[in-house]
């Protein structure tokens, strides 16, 4: 089986879980084809996003030029099937998130997959987010290429569903993976019901020989570990908010920030008017041995989360046998049991976030440990990226008896 995979920037720092299902997909015998928009000059660090990099086509490499050379191409092959995709993403336009011309762009980026596609035949397309690489994969769909599914991950894809027409993805699509069961409520709401079927809930997964053998709990005051990027809807700035009051009714807390982002200013101000500088630290980007150490060094993962699909990071911790201190919102609370794999409070209550740590804290080191190992069985039964990659190496293979 030969499918193309469309991701809009690859590799990145926070798309590792994409690198893991692509490589568990070819342990498992599907030959599959990277292709991205952006992200041959961006700076990597971890090596294997390097041979990520060096294997992956991407649609804007070279300028305009080459799209607009495809566009020529297609033009001159199928003027009918040009049209139709112009047709097709002009109508993406109206409401759209962006303006009319990005969507022409996108019919030019369909143009040269369908070059790549005439050189090297893959019988699936599949997007991950229901962004514009979903409608690109639509574009080429229309011009004459194979059938395409698409990853919706949230929360951007739920924050403007009309405007990202995801009920007209779904339903020329062959299917729609979410990573959640919550996704997959989003994508009934803004689907016809007739299309529900095509909606498939497929985890996002963890290599899990390389989270094996987790190291028990670190010695020492309680240390809880965040890792983000320092935006919005992370809630890192809530996250220091409550951290302060209870760093202030016990000393001892430690918290560090694994990231980076716009938002780390106004965090570093936060943490110096607290006087919390030796209490907090900024470890700034990691690859993905970086935050294994950071997980390691913690007693508890802490996800402050505003909005969120479902954080892989959170998987992660628990794969390390770290208890979980997250927010109660969208597919968190599938995978965190209060009680049982940690905590879980209402998003954007500073102080009942504070209570917790708190509580977290004052925790019976041994029944922290045992909630650590609940923890770690619950994501090896639901998040094993082979599973994951089995169920949808299955879905592409019927979309190629189908058709679709």
């Amino acid at each position: 089986m030969r499918v193309a995979y469309l991701i809009n920037q690859y590799p990145k720092v926070s798309h590792s879980f994409i690198r893991r299902e692509i490589l568990a997909l070819e342990r498992q015998g599907v030959s599959v084809h990277r292709m991205a928009l952006r992200g041959w000059d961006a700076e990597v660090v971890d090596p294997e996003d390097r041979d990520e990099q060096a294997r992956t086509s991407y649609t804007l490499q070279g300028g305009l030029r080459p799209l607009a050379g495809s566009v020529w191409r297609r033009l001159r092959r199928d003027p009918r099937g040009l049209w139709r995709a112009f047709r097709a993403a002009s109508a993406m336009s109206r409401n759209g998130v962006r303006p009319w011309p990005y969507h022409m762009v996108y019919v030019a980026h369909a143009c040269r997959i369908m070059d790549w596609l005439e050189v090297e035949p893959a019988g699936h397309l599949h997007a991950h987010f229901g962004t514009n690489t979903a409608e690109i994969a639509r574009l080429v769909n229309i011009l004459g290429g194979p059938g395409y599914s698409f990853t919706v991950h949230g929360p951007e894809e739920f924050d403007n569903p009309v405007g990202l027409h995801l009920g007209g993805k779904l339903a020329s699509a062959g299917f729609c993976a979410t990573v959640s069961s919550y996704g997959r409520s989003q994508m009934y709401r803004w689907a016809s019901a007739g299309d529900w079927a095509k909606v498939k809930v497929v985890h996002c997964g963890l290599d899990l020989s390389r989270w094996a053998d987790p190291l028990p709990l670190p010695p020492g005051p309680f240390h809880m570990v965040a890792v983000g990027r320092f935006a919005e809807q992370k809630g890192f700035g809530l996250l220091i908010r409550g951290f302060a009051p209870a760093w202030r009714r016990e000393p001892s807390l430690r918290l560090s920030l694994v990231g980076d982002g716009e938002l780390r200013p106004a965090i570093e101000a936060m943490i110096a008017a607290e006087g919390m500088g030796d209490a907090v630290r900024i470890l700034g980007w990691q690859d993905e041995a970086g935050v294994l150490a950071a997980i390691d060094s913690a007693h508890a993962l802490v996800a402050p989360s505003f909005a969120e699909g479902l954080p892989v990071v959170i998987m992660e911790a628990m794969a390390r046998a770290r208890p979980i201190i997250a927010t109660y919102i969208a597919g968190i609370p599938e995978l965190v049991r209060p009680g049982s794999e940690g905590w879980l409070v209402p998003a954007g209550d500073a102080d009942a976030l504070a209570e917790v740590m708190l509580a977290a804290a004052a925790t019976d080191p041994g029944d922290l440990a045992q909630m650590g190992q609940t923890a770690r069985a619950r994501v090896v039964a639901r998040h094993d990226v082979d599973v994951s990659a089995a169920k949808l190496a299955e879905l592409f293979s019927q979309g190629l008896k189908g058709g679709g």
